[in-house]
């Protein structure tokens, strides 16, 4: 080799190894450039599960996330398929900079720990007898596909006081009002039904409650202590309104004798005690124990017209109001609407502490909630599969390597990692 052939190498080698140490940074872009942005959020818990901080880029591309530089990390990324780009320090500092103008609405938020996480589900799967898998839910689907880890907790868990051992809790497609989803017309004689009411009524009596809806009403007040004390709780589809139904409902027989053997209180609806409820007020018992529907609470039915069916993300103020801005990080502002047990909120019995971050505003009708209780937090998010748009018993799976861009089930990871960016300590 020449000598300057050797002296070209050397120079190469120093400005390669330059460029390595100022790159110090890895953005992840959250915009329409990223290839799969569900396994992106795994990513970023990934690195705040190895102790690593993160930040939180707040409308900044949509909703990026960003991290110090390690080779690791770009494996990671390699390897998930997620779109990354390395960067010198000095830029990442000027686009903090940028972000931190007053005159943009955006927001550095940083992310510290990776919250651990509890899944409400059953053990067992009724419909196809066996254990709940992953796309039995939205939820525990879209957390397996981006490899964020979960626990599993029911019942006995929960009236155990496990949930202090969790920072964000996931209510699984779940009725609370010991109704067993209100299926007795279409289902009652199928096998899974019957499996899930011996299951349910077996879990009261080990419990020493005489009906599962007195087993569902304590374990709903014991989720309200959680969320009270500090936890986040995220809510989807007949876990939304059963749940603010089951705390109204406090004392008061609500079930018809299909479900637990005894009349409805024919008094019921009047005995309801909206001041209870997180979320909803002044709404209708569904009186006929054979309909679907539990009360007036789910806008059914719907003139919207499926290929119409979209609603619209609010924005918000990223510096003033960050936490709804965390829970609305999206590349699109618009998103496809998908139906459920419960599809949409009606917003004369939304009460006017919570917040509406998603609606439909020609059908006049709420997508998806935020609020609090005490020192916690919860969202509430209509329909069951945000990639399937009418989703019915015995449908198949969901696979979300199709859908690694899902605006939809963009918002459930939002909530997910909200809780990494709290600053005070959680009460148990």
């Amino acid at each position: 080799m020449t000598l300057r052939k050797l002296s070209l190498l050397l120079i190469l080698l120093i400005c390669t190894f330059g460029s390595a140490l100022k790159a110090s940074t890895i953005l992840i872009p959250m915009d329409d450039k990223q290839t799969d942005h569900l396994k992106a959020y795994g990513i970023c818990y990934w690195v705040l599960d190895n102790q690593i901080d993160a930040w939180w880029l707040l409308n900044y591309r949509g909703g990026s996330f960003a991290f110090q530089h390690s080779r690791a990390f770009e494996r990671e990324c390699l390897t998930r398929g997620v779109k990354y780009e390395v960067i010198p320090d000095a830029k990442f500092n000027s686009i903090l900079a940028d972000i931190s103008n007053p005159e943009k609405n955006m927001d550095a938020m940083k992310l510290e720990k990776a919250p651990k996480i509890a899944v409400y589900t059953p053990e067992f799967n009724f419909r196809e007898g066996t254990k709940v898998q992953p796309w039995d839910d939205a939820v525990t689907l879209v957390l397996a596909y981006a490899e964020i880890p979960y626990e599993t907790v029911y019942d006995n868990e929960v009236l155990g006081d496990r949930l202090a051992e969790y920072d964000w809790l996931h209510l699984h497609h779940e009725d609370f009002t010991g109704q067993f989803g209100r299926f007795y017309r279409s289902f009652h004689t199928a096998d899974w039904y019957r499996r899930q009411v011996a299951y349910q009524e077996k879990l009261a009596a080990e419990n020493d409650f005489e009906k599962v809806s007195q087993l569902k009403l304590a374990v709903v007040k014991k989720v309200r202590e959680f969320v009270g004390g500090g936890g986040f709780m995220f809510a989807m589809c007949s876990a939304t309104d059963s749940y603010d139904i089951a705390l109204a409902a406090d004392g008061v027989d609500i079930c018809a004798q299909y479900y637990d053997g005894d009349p409805i209180d024919p008094d019921a609806q009047s005995k309801l005690d909206f001041s209870k409820t997180f979320v909803f007020e002044n709404f209708k018992l569904q009186r006929n124990a054979l309909e679907y529907e539990f009360s007036s609470i789910d806008h059914n039915p719907r003139s919207i017209r499926q290929k119409e069916d979209y609603f619209s993300l609010f924005e918000f103020s990223a510096k003033w109001d960050p936490v709804p801005t965390m829970l609305t990080q999206n590349h699109a502002r618009s998103v496809k609407g998908f139906m459920g047990q419960t599809t949409a909120f009606r917003k004369e019995h939304i009460k006017s502490s919570a917040l509406i971050l998603g609606e439909n505003k020609a059908g006049d009708e709420a997508r998806y909630l935020h609020g609090n209780f005490g020192e916690g937090f919860f969202s509430f998010y209509a329909g069951h599969d945000p990639a399937d748009y009418r989703h019915l018993v015995n449908d198949p799976e969901t696979d979300l390597s199709l859908h690694p861009n899902s605006p939809g089930y963009r918002l459930i990871l939002n909530n997910i990692l909200f809780p990494a960016a709290k600053k005070k300590k959680r009460k148990t």
